[in-house]
């Protein structure tokens, strides 16, 4: 059977972002009888990433959640914070798991289609005209993945970082890890004056992923990541044998770029390419869920889908984040151990996830407050 020409929802891209979008599309009756393509030249089979993030239950996650956690710790040069995140969970999913599970619920829908075709231009009138390397469609509405071209982390115009890391899944002979407890950031092991930390996702008593993280305007070899890594699981977990299953390795811009002045009444920007990672910390799936949410809502009701998709308040502050962290890297340490030691874990969660009231925000700026964050605030103004 041929593809239709028209489509009344065009999804540019099948990563997070175009699968939640998916999801969430298909999960309302409003949408039933809407025709909805999902286009990338892939067919994402492989495990290209991981994706970790912090909710309450209940979860429509949990199916597919590799592990949870209910404790975590920060270890810094000074000291270690161990947090209780209850009511919280700390879980992380494996990219694989994901795609399999969205492809699975979508393809029983019979209003959806999978096209595997690279989109090579938008044309906005009174459709979207979309032209692939194969063909050519049009649609009512465009959520469009890509990375817009203008953007670039080395624009002096945007005030832009690299989460850049490599992390190693690795298996012991004996039980060694503690399955309960992640450590979220441990600043022990450094390079140079610079914010790096390495991160361990115990996945059970033998196996866990070790990542060596980067907030920095500059990548390092990949050999790099692996001597840290591998200094790591000897020196500081007391760790001589293990095999290694899996690596991955990642890029994340931690931006201020402008990414929403690509939005128009029929063409939406999403994901990455949207600005939904959050500036100042590089996580991004749970917000991919609130914005997705927000747009399916803005449909709904007939008004522009990025309607009320960015809070101002939050992007004021990951660009005073951001502002320290290009300036002074070095702060990096210091800022994430105030973070957690002068402030409930929960409150921090609230306000990474932009739920924190004015009261629960003026106390985490209290808690960081310094002639860096003085500077950064009136340089951001």
């Amino acid at each position: 059977m041929s593809k239709p020409s028209h489509f009344d929802i065009i999804i540019i891209g099948n990563g997070l972002a175009g699968l939640q979008l998916a999801l969430k599309l298909t999960s309302e009756s409003f949408f039933s009888n809407k025709e909805i393509a999902l286009i990338d030249p892939l067919e994402k089979t492989i495990n290209d990433k991981t994706w970790s993030f912090w909710e309450t239950e209940p979860s429509k996650w949990n199916s597919i959640a590799h592990k949870s956690w209910s404790k975590a710790s920060i270890i810094t040069s000074n000291k270690t914070t161990n947090l209780n995140l209850s009511p919280y969970s700390y879980k992380t999913i494996r990219a694989l798991d994901f795609y399999n599970e969205a492809k699975a619920q979508l393809s029983k829908k019979k209003n959806i289609s999978f096209i595997l075709e690279s989109v090579t231009s938008l044309i906005e009138k009174e459709l979207v005209k979309v032209t692939t390397t194969d063909n050519s469609y049009t649609s009512n509405y465009v959520f469009d993945s890509r990375i817009p071209k203008e953007f670039s982390i080395k624009d002096k115009g945007n005030i832009s970082i690299i989460q850049h890391f490599k992390g190693w899944v690795i298996k012991t002979e004996k039980p060694v890890f503690d399955e309960t407890k992640l450590t979220m950031m441990d600043y022990r092991l450094k390079d140079g004056n610079q914010t790096n930390f390495t991160y361990v996702l115990p996945f059970s008593k033998t196996e866990a992923l070790i990542e060596f993280t980067y907030f920095t305007e500059h990548l390092v070899a990949e050999s790099v990541y692996d001597k840290f890594i591998k200094t790591y699981i000897k020196d500081y977990l007391k760790i001589d044998s293990y095999s290694i299953l899996e690596t991955e390795y990642g890029q994340i811009p931690m931006t201020n770029f402008n990414f929403s002045k690509f939005n128009t009444d029929k063409v939406t920007k999403i994901g990455t390419g949207g600005g939904w990672v959050k500036g100042s910390t590089g996580y991004s799936f749970k917000h991919t869920e609130k914005k997705v949410a927000i747009i399916v809502d803005n449909l709904k009701k007939e008004q522009r889908p990025s309607h009320l998709l960015f809070r101002k308040k939050y992007k004021f502050y990951d660009k005073v984040f951001l502002k320290v962290l290009k300036d002074e890297n070095d702060k990096g340490e210091w800022i994430f151990e105030r973070f957690y030691s002068k402030n409930k874990v929960q409150t921090m969660f609230r306000f990474l996830d932009e739920e924190s009231t004015f009261r629960e925000e003026l106390k985490i700026m209290m808690s960081l407050f310094s002639w860096s964050f003085i500077k950064a605030f009136f340089k951001t103004l």
